[in-house]
């Protein structure tokens, strides 16, 4: 049996909540055999994805494919150009998969094509683990690459499954409260061109003398527009959180790290601040307040961890706190073209996980989407 200690910064996911769920269509249908067989050919080598939780550690004994995948034919067609809140109202509660599993994969059948519907536990991986797990299992589907399988799950492609890699740690706790989520949230699409947020990078950087990133520019906005629409706020601060990647920052995490290889980036905002300041000012600030991410700032990001741990104040590990502040995750640069599952790549990814007052940073050829939940 294979098994793994979890990390730090899992903690913060091991009561299930934040999981990882995506919308993929493909106009031209896929064969769910090629799938079926690949998905079987990676519990081996992805098996955390494949494993079971329980008091800080994830073990795997075999693979059963009834517990990870379902496939469901159906008379209707696919329009991608529903709205938005009723695409997530459609397909967001079609997976219920057994609370002990960390992935389910759903394959509709449509008349148009196929969905994808992949659910990760947060627990078992962050975005990028996500999306590495989907683009190998695609590679692998992909009838044309079925004699190189061996190849595929041997380097460049195998994870490393190594979480405490920087930093021993066990954790044992069995009893943590689920943040179920009851309310119904109000979802809100907006488009900005690349263009536009170009111009404003460049605006601050001759007036101000400050560089800033797309990212700063759009988390700006967002904040903007989350704390508008929270109008029975009344604290004094308002917090932003980031997840932010340490894979390219730390050797030892590097591209094939397969878990939660993030650090939380906060800023607290003081009420004025938002209310007075204008975009440009309010991106500074947001740079400004960006970690520089090394071993050692990471290392005490994971001693903040372990120290909330021990004092068992396991409210604190929420990655934010939704009554005072929003989450922005920057999703803009999906691997679409590394999800061709033999028929060409997606033709349309929508995100159904939501949280109140979070935001995703999407992106199309022209444009950047921000989805806002609140």
């Amino acid at each position: 049996m294979k098994k793994l200690n979890i990390s730090q910064v899992d903690t913060i996911f091991a009561n299930g909540s934040y999981p990882i769920e995506f919308l993929i269509y493909y106009q031209n249908k896929l064969k769910s055999k090629n799938i079926r067989s690949a998905l079987r050919k990676l519990s081996s080598v992805f098996w955390p994805v494949f494993g079971q939780y329980h008091a800080g550690i994830i073990q795997f004994n075999k693979y059963s494919e009834g517990k990870f995948f379902d496939e469901t034919v159906c008379d209707a067609k696919f329009d991608r150009e529903d709205p938005a809140g009723v695409i997530q109202d459609r397909y967001s509660q079609l997976i219920s998969p057994d609370p002990n599993t960390l992935f389910f994969l759903k394959i509709i059948q449509p008349k148009n094509g196929t969905i994808l519907i992949p659910k990760l536990n947060h627990l078992a991986g962050d975005g990028y683990s996500y999306f590495y797990f989907l683009s190998v299992l695609a590679a692998l589907s992909h009838v044309g690459h079925i004699p190189f399988k061996k190849y595929l799950i041997c380097n460049p492609y195998k994870p490393h499954h190594k979480r405490t890699i920087l930093k021993e740690f066990r954790f044992e706790e069995t009893e943590l409260e689920s943040l179920q989520q009851d309310e119904k949230l109000s979802v809100k699409f907006e488009e900005i061109s690349r263009a536009a947020i170009r111009g404003m990078i460049k605006d601050v950087a001759s007036n101000s003398n400050q560089p800033v990133s797309t990212n700063d520019i759009l988390s700006a906005m967002i904040t903007r527009n989350l704390f508008t629409v929270q109008k029975e706020y009344s604290g004094d601060d308002f917090c932003l959180t980031i997840p932010i990647d340490v894979r390219r920052h730390i050797r030892e995490y590097g591209t094939r790290y397969f878990g939660n290889g993030l650090m939380l980036s906060v800023k607290n905002f003081k009420i004025s601040d938002i209310e007075n300041a204008s975009i440009h000012n309010l991106a500074i600030e947001i740079r400004k307040s960006m970690p520089a991410i090394t071993r050692e700032s990471f290392l005490k990001y994971l001693d903040h961890i372990e120290t909330i741990v021990r004092a068992r104040q396991f409210k604190k590990l929420r990655p934010f706190d939704p009554e005072r502040g929003c989450l922005v995750t920057n999703l803009s640069r999906l691997p679409a073209d590394k999800l061709n599952f033999g028929t060409g790549d997606p033709n349309f990814i929508f995100p159904l996980t939501i949280e109140k007052n979070s935001a995703a940073i999407l992106a199309n050829k022209n444009n950047f989407i921000l989805r806002l939940a609140y």
